[in-house]
């Protein structure tokens, strides 16, 4: 294995996107940070590094087991990446989905206007503590190509 590889190689192979476009996305995005300096796809990474990845609502912190640029099975994954996510990060995930899940009844219909500002401020409440503004409609605001 190699002792050095591409962040956006690494980020796909250790699984943390499902493509490597993705990954690469994320990094041009500024998504991706290191010892809180944001990432290009182009830099590299190296074992022992902790990677941070923002992805809405929470912000995922991984440590480098492995450079790998190759990409492993799902069972083969603890071996190349450590999950060190603070707990504070990993409740408000908990959070949100018990949000996205709590506040409309199956087959209810889309929401209305009104209703959907409703859900945005009450997510607002429970998410703007930890520094992001983001919310279930998050990505409909940004355009895609």
């Amino acid at each position: 294995m190699s002792k050095e590889v591409r962040i956006d190689k690494w980020l796909w192979a250790a699984r943390i996107f499902k493509t490597r476009t993705q990954a690469a996305e994320a990094c041009k995005k500024g998504r991706i940070s290191v010892n809180g300096q944001s990432m290009k796809a182009s830099r590299t990474v190296q074992e022992g590094m902790v990677v941070a990845v923002r992805k809405p609502p929470i912000l995922w912190s991984f440590k480098v087991l492995q450079c790998i640029d190759k990409r492993v099975g799902a069972k083969l994954a603890p071996d190349v990446v450590e999950n060190v996510t603070s707990p504070e990060q990993l409740q408000i995930l908990e959070q949100s989905q018990y949000v996205q899940y709590s506040l409309r009844d199956r087959g209810a219909g889309r929401p209305t206007k009104k209703d959907r500002r409703e859900i945005l401020d009450f997510q607002s409440d429970i998410l703007s503590d930890d520094g992001f503004e983001y919310g279930l409609y998050a990505d409909t605001t940004e355009t895609e190509s």
